[in-house]
C-alpha cells in the first residue's frame, strides 16, 4: 500500500475517532448535568416520568430529554467504533509495510554480503 493511502487512512480514522470520543464527553457532561438538575422523583406535571440510572442514583426525565440524549449516546459510540476499526485496519497495513520494508533491508544486506 503506498504511504498516500496510509496517509488518507490515517486522516479518516482520526476523522471518526476524535468526533466520537468528543459526543462522548458531551454526553458523560449531560448526564452529570441532569444528576445535579433532575428530580429523583417522578413529577407528572412537567412530564418527567422517564428514568435513568446515573452512577448508582435515578433521575427522572421527560422522554425528549432521555431520546436526546440516547441518539448523542449511541451515534458517538458508533462513530468512535467506526474510526477504531479504520485505525486498526491503518495500523495493519502500515504493519505489514514495515514487515515488507524490513525484508528487503535483509535481502540487500545478505546479497551484499
Amino acid at each position: 500500500m503506498k504511504s498516500a493511502n496510509l496517509a488518507t487512512l490515517k486522516f479518516f480514522a482520526l476523522l471518526f475517532i476524535l468526533p466520537g470520543l468528543a459526543g462522548l464527553i458531551v454526553s458523560a457532561m449531560i448526564s452529570t448535568h441532569y444528576l445535579e438538575v433532575m428530580p429523583t422523583g417522578p413529577v407528572l406535571t412537567e412530564n418527567r416520568v422517564v428514568p435513568r440510572d446515573i452512577h448508582g442514583i435515578v433521575v427522572y426525565q421527560t422522554p425528549q430529554e432521555n431520546r436526546k440524549l440516547n441518539l448523542i449516546e449511541y451515534s458517538s459510540v458508533a462513530v468512535f467504533v467506526v474510526g477504531l476499526g479504520l485505525g486498526l485496519v491503518y495500523l495493519e497495513k502500515w504493519g505489514s509495510l514495515q514487515v515488507a520494508y524490513g525484508e528487503e533491508n535483509n535481502e540487500l544486506i545478505e546479497h551484499r554480503s
